[in-house]
């Protein structure tokens, strides 16, 4: 089976040797080594490491005092932990729709459901791919709003050459299956170090110095050990997102006389480092997305839709007050049509060929 993602990790062996070694597990020097090299590599001043991608969300948005009548404008297509933190830090969720290009929510939608409850727009860089950052900072700014970005998917994507992440506050996650992954793990990034400090206190149980409170805190750490595992791959995050990239150009080379299929692009003066090849079924289709991902796996082939369903399809916050119910006809559409095939920087070129061929087959 080619899977839909694959993880090797070997080459960070040395430094959790290190660590273990040390007899010093918990947040130490290598977390302060790996916030250093990824705020570098990225071009941000400041990086906070946390324990996951969830809670960098949550620690973000725990910024501004979110209560039950604050409202954070985001995508109804995303994984649902970009809810889930938004309820957590004490908000309410309105949905924005979403383009068919880049599947980021558009600034028009967003700006049509701003009101005076508006607290954040948080944009989610689905897929590697950024959304319209110059349009969505821009409203940020004309409103006075404040801006969190949703980057767990995309460690190295940019925007007219400036790096997700760095627009507002950016929020990547480091889970086993992402670019950059550190098995779990979170990463926050800002250029107000005003913000910082205070992230540095909230994932420390509110703690500047030891026994010194200043707030209510958690514990967000982030291990040394965790950090261990991603610091080689900071130092290779575009060569991955480049590898990506060819595989990504390989399969849409192969499968681009598909009339059955709409395939991803990467828009103009973006970087996509290409988390996911997603590919939408159209109307020409002969069988179902979830009949295409059956057929797949009888190849032999790894594949899964990310997301099957919008975040509020779900029974369990269509019943919460606290999320708000937007008509998004294009998310709704993309949602029931999708399909991400693999695209993963371990893929040899026989690989993707098979790929390639099996889908042909399956379409033809």
């Amino acid at each position: 089976m080619i899977p839909i993602s694959k993880v090797d990790v070997r080459e960070s062996e040395e430094l959790v040797l290190q660590v273990l070694r040390s007899g010093s597990l918990a947040q130490g020097s290598m977390v302060a080594r790996l916030e250093s090299e990824f705020a570098s590599a990225i071009g941000v001043r400041n990086c906070i490491a946390v324990n996951n991608g969830t809670t960098a969300l949550v620690a973000a948005l725990s910024l501004f005092n979110l209560r039950e009548k604050d409202e954070v404008i985001t995508s109804p297509f995303t994984f649902v932990a970009s809810i889930n933190a938004v309820l957590e830090a004490g908000g309410s969720v309105r949905f924005a729709d979403i383009s068919e290009e880049d599947f980021c929510v558009t600034s028009e939608s967003v700006a049509s459901r701003m009101n005076r409850r508006t607290r954040v727009i948080m944009p989610v860089h689905l897929y590697g791919q950024c959304a319209n950052m110059q349009e969505l900072a821009e409203l940020s700014d004309g409103s006075k709003i404040d801006l969190v970005e949703d980057a767990a998917q995309a460690h190295g994507a940019a925007f007219h050459g400036q790096s997700a992440g760095t627009f507002g506050i950016g929020c990547f996650s480091l889970y086993a299956t992402k670019n950059l992954t550190s098995g779990e793990g979170g990463l926050i990034t800002t250029n107000n170090d005003h913000h910082a400090e205070r992230l540095r206190i909230l994932r420390n149980q509110g703690m500047r110095e030891r026994y010194k409170y200043e707030m209510i805190g958690h514990n967000y750490r982030l291990t040394d050990i965790h950090a261990a595992i991603a610091v080689p791959q900071v130092n290779r995050m575009y060569e991955i997102a480049d590898k990506r990239a060819e595989n990504a150009s390989r399969l849409t080379t192969g499968l681009s006389g598909l009339s059955s299929l709409r395939l991803p692009r990467q828009l103009q003066s973006r970087r996509h480092v290409w988390h996911q090849y997603t590919v939408v079924l159209t109307e020409s289709a002969p069988i179902t997305r979830d009949e295409f991902i059956v057929k797949m796996a009888e190849f032999g082939v790894g594949c899964a839709a990310y997301y099957p369903k919008l975040a509020f399809d779900y029974e369990c916050f269509r019943q919460d007050g606290r999320v708000k119910l937007d008509d998004v006809p294009t998310a709704k559409r993309i949602s029931r049509s999708c399909v991400s095939i693999p695209v993963h920087q371990y893929l040899t070129y026989p690989e993707v060929d098979y790929i390639i061929e099996s889908v042909i087959k399956i379409l033809s």
